[in-house]
């Protein structure tokens, strides 16, 4: 069974206080939900290496804004310190997108790909896919669909073509003047 993460991380028990926004949005570079979460309080920083880079990316005062797109196969989540300054971009490419309860969710589909604001890519979980795939989890048309999506982003990354990097600082004032 494919893990099914919400735009709100209830669920999240490091975060000991947050507040949380979420809206619809639609124009011609973006069509669907955005997700804001404001994180007050953690019980302590996370720090992950993502390849060589040990980032933090959950402290006091820090913030995800995440984009749900409509018919699309990943979610990206833009992570930013307390001083508003993007750390990462991280794309879950997922199986499907879709909304429960007013929130919105995507089912994650293991392989994943973080860009720093030094242009730098680097993919994530290969193994997790591999062994989802060898253990019955997903599917063969599944394991495609998760290369195939990665590829389509990296190029698309690569070649300064994938938006949501570039409406990130954009789409999170958006949110935070939404009522």
């Amino acid at each position: 069974m494919l893990k099914r993460k919400y735009g709100n991380r209830s669920d999240w028990k490091r975060v000991l206080k947050s507040d949380y926004q979420q809206n619809f949005h639609q124009d011609k570079d973006f069509r669907g939900y955005i997700t804001l979460l404001n994180i007050k309080e953690v019980l302590e920083p996370l720090v992950v290496k993502n390849g060589v880079n040990e980032v933090c990316i959950v402290n006091d005062g820090y913030s995800w804004l995440q984009h749900f797109p409509i018919g699309r196969n990943y979610s990206v989540t833009t992570m930013f310190d307390a001083q508003d300054e993007i750390i990462q971009w991280y794309i879950d490419i997922c199986y499907e997108i879709g909304i429960k309860d007013n929130i919105p969710w995507m089912d994650d589909l293991y392989l994943d790909i973080v860009v720093f604001p030094t242009g730098e890519i680097v993919l994530l979980d290969e193994e997790e896919l591999d062994e989802a795939l060898s253990e019955g989890v997903i599917n063969k048309s599944m394991y495609d669909l998760a290369w195939e999506e990665a590829r389509k982003v990296i190029g698309l990354i690569r070649q300064g073509k994938f938006n949501l990097i570039h409406l990130a600082k954009s789409h999170k004032e958006i949110i935070r003047n939404v009522e």
